[in-house]
């Protein structure tokens, strides 16, 4: 409801057309996709459970922009570059991305994480206490939003 807010104001409030901004639910292939990440790291739960009902969400016109990665980007991210390297956390997956080129990670402990620069192996800061908090906040962004 509040991204079709976002999108039907976004015009008048800013005198362009908003970017694509959608939500796309979990498919077939998504699901293998996340079947897929499960076998190649353990994932915290709360990330498979939201890969069981989304697979990725694009919204360019919140803030800078977020976007959440499908399973099987984050499974091909995890493969080429490994865990993000965030201390503390034996396992950290980068699951999203900012339109400035940040990435978010959530760590084996349920916390999020934002890269301090647009790099992998960066300095990570904590953004949230967990995902749940994390799309809480996405949430609020959206409705707020101009």
């Amino acid at each position: 409801m509040a991204l079709t807010k976002l999108v039907q104001e976004f015009l008048p409030a800013h005198g362009f057309p908003p970017g694509r901004n959608a939500v796309t639910l979990t498919t077939d292939d998504s699901d293998r996709a996340t079947d897929a990440l499960v076998d190649l790291t353990p994932i915290p739960s709360d990330l498979t459970t939201l890969y069981w009902v989304i697979s990725d969400a694009s919204l360019p016109d919140v803030d800078s922009g977020y976007f959440i990665h499908s399973p099987a980007t984050a499974a091909e991210q995890f493969r080429e570059y490994g865990p993000a390297p965030i201390e503390g956390e034996w396992t950290a997956i980068v699951f999203a991305s900012g339109g400035g080129g940040c990435l978010f990670a959530i760590g084996d402990s349920g916390q999020v994480w934002k890269s301090t620069t647009a790099s992998w192996f960066d300095d990570y800061e904590l953004v949230a206490a967990s995902l749940q908090e994390f799309l809480e906040h996405l949430s609020r962004r959206i409705a707020d939003q101009p």
